[in-house]
């Protein structure tokens, strides 16, 4: 009998709505955990997260019968709904529309890792505004400037 076999390899990146610092360390490895169950229900891999206070970088490995943006979907629907349970926030959570996707080979994956891990001291030299368009410029993504995340300097 045949079999699918895939080797799918994506960072997601988004931020919290409005780009406000709604992430507290007092709460984000637990947020974390919850959008790491989410990904694991829908049978991918998570390799790496990070919860910034502002946006977040998860690193997975895909399952070929859910789509990227079906499992964004259901993370950030999923994870926003624990913060507001839970209250760690005073009115309401939510996460901006869209994210980034980008794709890597295997060969990459211990650098990816490593980046997202990363996250505390590499905002501390490179804001996230920079950091995303850079993304986007290295994987040769168009995009339209309106229609990039809210970035307030």
């Amino acid at each position: 009998m045949a079999n699918t076999y895939t080797q799918l390899y994506i960072q997601f990146v988004f931020s919290v709505k409005g780009r406000q610092n709604l992430i507290h360390e007092a709460f984000r490895e637990e947020l974390e955990k919850v959008m790491c169950g989410i990904v694991s229900n829908h049978m991918c891999k998570t390799y790496a997260i990070y919860c910034n206070p502002d946006h977040t970088h998860i690193f997975i490995g895909m399952h070929p019968d859910i789509s990227p943006s079906k499992l964004m979907e259901q993370v950030k629907s999923g994870s926003s709904k624990w913060v507001n349970e839970k209250r760690f926030v005073a009115g309401q959570f939510n996460w901006q529309k869209g994210f980034g996707a980008f794709s890597y080979s295997k060969s990459h994956i211990d650098r990816v890792v490593k980046y997202i891990l990363n996250q505390p001291q590499h905002h501390k030299k490179q804001s996230f505004r920079d950091e995303y368009l850079l993304l986007l410029e290295k994987f040769d993504v168009d995009y339209d400037t309106r229609y990039v995340f809210e970035f307030y300097d």
